[in-house]
């Protein structure tokens, strides 16, 4: 990626497969990257939808950013009439700057202790679809290398089998194709791509979980390519006996095959990982900076190869040295304890919405049906928890209710984990992955 446009069109990508295609197609579509230095990117949206996105998708675009970059990206958003024509004709990125993006495969995969079953299993899958494991079923929190594993099944089965109908998607976007399919009487179709194709790859699964037209339609789905011995992969942030409101006859479904978890990586994996990304951006990393960096950043893979990234661009963009110093300056960004606050706000709510299967979008929203009113009451919680926010400033990130509503949450759902020893271990679930990442 050695351009502005084709990096945006990676981040465009990646906004497509979090919020979905229709979300995507209304509110990001018509947006316009004007700029990028290396750690501002400027992009060009009306007042209208600048003040949508930002009420009703806060940090979707620097998530995006990240997944793509692997580091902390500052976006502003700014009317057309407002940008220079200097803007309008800077594209940044200096000449010369690395900004590849490797495609995940089995051969860039790094294997350590912590992850070698799953690597192993989804080797297997991959050489026999529909014959070794079915379904193979990989889980272990954010940053692990899930995702990896799952294309790199993919990329392996197309290597071998170019003319294979393999469908990969995230349990976000089927929940809402399937909403789509049937408010527009489009159901046939749906059955018809999904029930006979040779292999579904779906990430995020826990997504589904409590969508009773979804799970149903999955259950019907699982059962018409388990059949006709087509293969079936599946990852979680969780095993299937954790996922809450996850019907049943899924979860005996889920079970059935083998499933396969991920720990984080030993110090060895991590300096491994390392060594690995730097030399895909033909970066030079001394020993000590290798290992100052695997030692500050214990549990999260994307991390890691964030802070690579990040290493790249200071050298890049500012012909900067390469020492323990701008090691540290380089992740700084990237360790919980420093991360902005907004930052740490945006993935209580992510981490929330993974949790109890309700879209970002409707936490921060007016709606009222329980089980987004848990799941928001829940984040306020948990903010209030691990943030120094007062209660009006939490007001601001949940669509500016009154301080009465945010300390009525607070309170109850301090009291229900009094109670409550699952919700508990829920509620320390979600902050132990958002200091995690």
């Amino acid at each position: 990626m050695k351009s502005l446009n084709e990096m945006w069109q990676l981040v465009c990508e990646q906004l497509k497969k979090n919020l979905g295609e229709v979300i995507y197609e209304v509110w990001f579509m018509p947006l316009e990257i004007i700029s990028f230095d290396g750690t501002k990117a400027v992009i060009a949206a009306g007042e209208f939808m600048k003040k949508v996105i930002d009420q009703k998708f806060p940090g979707e675009i620097s998530n995006a950013f990240k997944s793509v970059m692997g580091f902390d990206v500052d976006v502003v958003l700014i009317d057309p009439d407002e940008i220079t024509k200097k803007e309008k004709t800077a594209e940044k990125a200096p000449a010369g700057a690395s900004l590849s993006i490797e495609k995940n495969t089995f051969e860039t995969f790094v294997v350590g202790p912590s992850n070698r079953f799953a690597h192993a299993a989804a080797q297997a899958v991959a050489a026999t679809p529909g014959a070794a494991y079915n379904p193979l079923f990989i889980h272990g929190n954010s940053g692990l290398g899930k995702t990896h594993l799952l294309c790199a099944i993919s990329e392996e089965i197309k290597a071998k089998t170019p003319e294979a109908d393999i469908i990969f998607t995230r349990g976000e976007e089927f929940v809402n194709m399937i909403v789509t399919g049937i408010r527009q009487n489009g159901m046939v179709e749906i059955h018809e791509k999904y029930r006979n194709c040779d292999v579904l790859i779906v990430d995020d699964i826990q997504f589904i979980a409590g969508k009773e037209s979804t799970q149903e339609e999955f259950f019907h789905t699982f059962n018409a390519l388990t059949q006709d011995g087509k293969q079936i992969v599946l990852a979680s942030d969780r095993s299937p006996k954790d996922i809450e409101i996850l019907d049943e006859r899924l979860r005996s479904r889920f079970e059935m095959g083998l499933i396969a978890d991920i720990q984080p990586p030993d110090i060895e994996t991590r300096m491994a990982i390392i060594r690995r990304k730097a030399k895909t951006l033909s970066l030079e990393l001394p020993d000590d900076v290798i290992q100052f960096i695997a030692e500050k950043i214990r549990t999260n893979v994307r991390q890691l190869e964030g802070a690579v990234k990040k290493i790249n661009a200071l050298v890049n963009i500012e012909g900067a040295a390469i020492n323990i110093a701008m090691a540290q300056n380089a992740i700084k960004d990237l360790m919980s304890d420093s991360q902005p606050v907004s930052a740490v706000v945006n993935n209580i709510i992510a981490e929330t919405s993974r949790t109890f299967g309700v879209p970002q979008a409707d936490i921060i929203s007016k709606k009222k049906d329980a089980k987004t009113a848990r799941a928001r009451q829940i984040a306020i919680y948990i903010v209030r928890e691990i943030t120094d926010l007062t209660q009006k400033e939490i007001s601001n990130y949940f669509g500016g209710r009154d301080r009465t509503t945010i300390l009525y949450s607070v309170e109850t759902v301090a009291k229900d984990a009094e109670r409550d020893s699952s919700l508990k271990k829920t509620i320390d679930k979600i902050i132990k992955n958002v200091q995690q990442q």
